[in-house]
């Protein structure tokens, strides 16, 4: 099944470490596939942070791996000390 996602504008909100400093919260409604839901876990215990600040962060980090790769950049990425960097591609 396809995600779907619903999203409406809140103004009245305050701001916070969630919101960025950038204008209104956003709510959206996702359907996470069973492998991203486990990502969204996993993610949440190795930081401690909440899944709203996860997903948010997520965001940014996709955003910015496609703008380098949009620009002809590529992202490279060194699983543990002293190994090889390999060129990371999302799919």
């Amino acid at each position: 099944m396809p995600a779907t996602t619903t999203t409406d504008r809140d103004d009245t909100k305050s701001g916070g470490r969630g919101n960025g400093s950038n204008g209104p919260l956003e709510r959206i409604t996702v359907n996470l596939t069973g492998r991203a839901s486990r990502a969204l876990d996993l993610a949440t215990e190795l930081t401690g942070d909440t899944k709203t600040d996860t997903v948010n962060r997520a965001l940014q980090v996709y955003a910015y791996m496609e703008q380098v790769v949009a620009r002809g950049g590529s992202v490279y990425v060194r699983e543990a000390a002293g190994s090889e960097l390999e060129r990371l591609k999302v799919f």
